[in-house]
């Protein structure tokens, strides 16, 4: 359990340059979170944050028992941070994954080769030889090996193609713990639409949502239909049609888009923190 309390941090000295203010939220075992939002809100900050590569300036994070900044050896063996930053070692991947391994405690060689393989990623390919592609997929199969109860991940998806991001999916819902907290920054919210679950919606200081699909599919409902409604709260020409969202006083199912919640939430906040608030409370306390 990931427990934040009024998290605040500032890169500067005033309250007005605050990233990060008053963030309040439980992510549980056993989930894949999405942190989603606009750039500059401070998803890669509250990334570095839970990691302990950064210090709250506000409010704690609990994680465990563990404060991520402490930096103590057992917290750190079960944690990993896949930064969007990569670096082409001058080594092969089977050989950075054999010298890097050794500093978390569950880390598996036969997984990380089982990954690469799914990844089609050559383990015995040198990491400065490597495609942007290829070495992205080599450092996301090193943290899947790590066997970390916890695992952030920002932008996992940029520089991967289509199959590739595919490959991506299926590698994360196969061989991470049923026990692991995962929580992925994205801005790219199709690659990861089938597999994250809640999403987390992140403003500048402020949380707008933070939901389940089951949660958002039960307060708002997603139509796909050729007719403009005026009383939509969100509309998108797609191709053949609209994509538009309702209040759900139907209690009707429909399939969430995340695209059309992202614009939906940043369209409509204080809507949205009424709608949910009621849930979002009970998860912060």
């Amino acid at each position: 359990m990931i427990t934040i309390k009024d998290l605040g941090f500032t890169y500067g000295e005033t309250e007005g340059q605050y990233v990060l203010k008053n963030i309040n939220m439980n992510l549980e075992e056993g989930r894949i979170y999405g942190l989603l939002g606009e750039n500059g809100v401070g998803k890669t900050t509250l990334l570095t944050l839970l990691c302990g590569l950064k210090k709250p300036q506000l409010g704690s994070i609990d994680i465990d028992g563990y404060a991520p900044y402490d930096r103590k050896p057992t917290f750190l063996a079960d944690q990993y941070y896949l930064s969007d930053e990569v670096a082409a070692m001058n080594m092969k991947a089977a050989d950075y994954a054999a010298n890097y391994g050794k500093f978390w405690t569950g880390f598996d060689m036969g997984k990380f080769n089982e990954v690469m393989n799914v990844l089609e990623v050559d383990p015995e390919q040198k990491m400065n030889k490597m495609s942007f592609g290829q070495l992205k997929k080599t450092y996301i199969a090193f943290a899947l090996a790590c066997n970390t109860k916890y695992l952030f991940m920002d932008e996992p998806t940029n520089g991967l193609d289509i199959p590739s991001k595919a490959q991506f999916r299926k590698a994360v819902t196969k061989y991470t713990r049923e026990d692991s907290v995962i929580l992925i920054s994205t801005h790219q919210v199709r690659d990861l639409e089938n597999i994250i679950d809640p999403i987390i919606i992140l403003d500048r200081q402020n949380v707008l949502l933070n939901a389940s699909v089951a949660e958002i599919s039960e307060k708002l409902y997603f139509d796909y239909t050729s007719e403009r409604n005026p009383d939509a709260l969100y509309c998108e020409m797609i191709p053949g049609g609209n994509i538009q969202v309702y209040l759900n006083q139907n209690g009707e199912d429909s399939k969430v888009n995340l695209e059309a919640l992202f614009n939906t939430v940043h369209q409509h906040k204080e809507l949205t923190k009424g709608i949910f608030n009621r849930d979002s409370s009970l998860r912060s306390e």
